[in-house]
């Protein structure tokens, strides 16, 4: 199966649960942002079975360790996750609670003017909320 080796990059054993998990995160063909509470619901409406909270949990965390997915912080208490690992913005609506994509070229150059010492930006994507 294609996400065995995914799950063993990641230094997870591939359960059956863990399966799961990856078929809703990367059997699909556009950008999927999902908070875990969201992740939970999606996987028990498609599954019979339980799969618990923390098999969940840290199954997305050992993923986004690898790289497999990225982390957004919209807060201090709430955090999404993307399929799309690349460097990208995001809109978010604030009403919703949804993250959607923003592309690159939707966004003028950004002039960061101040440097810190021994260190370099590795990337910078832009957070713009949105409020009806």
């Amino acid at each position: 199966m294609k996400y065995i080796e995914k799950l063993r990059n990641s230094g997870l054993r591939p359960t059956k649960q863990r399966l799961q998990i990856c078929e809703v995160l990367f059997n699909t063909e556009k950008t999927f942002h999902f908070t875990i509470n969201e992740l939970e619901k999606k996987i028990k409406d498609r599954a019979n079975n339980k799969i618990s909270l923390a098999t969940i949990y840290n199954t997305v965390h050992a993923f986004e360790k690898k790289g497999y997915l990225k982390q957004i912080p919209i807060n201090s208490n709430q955090t999404y996750f993307d399929t799309n690992i690349t460097d990208h913005h995001h809109f978010y609506d604030l009403k919703e609670e949804k993250l959607i994509d923003l592309e690159n070229s939707d966004v003028g150059p950004i002039n960061i003017k101040r440097k810190i010492n021994g260190k370099k930006i590795k990337s910078v994507e832009v957070l713009v909320k949105l409020e009806d």
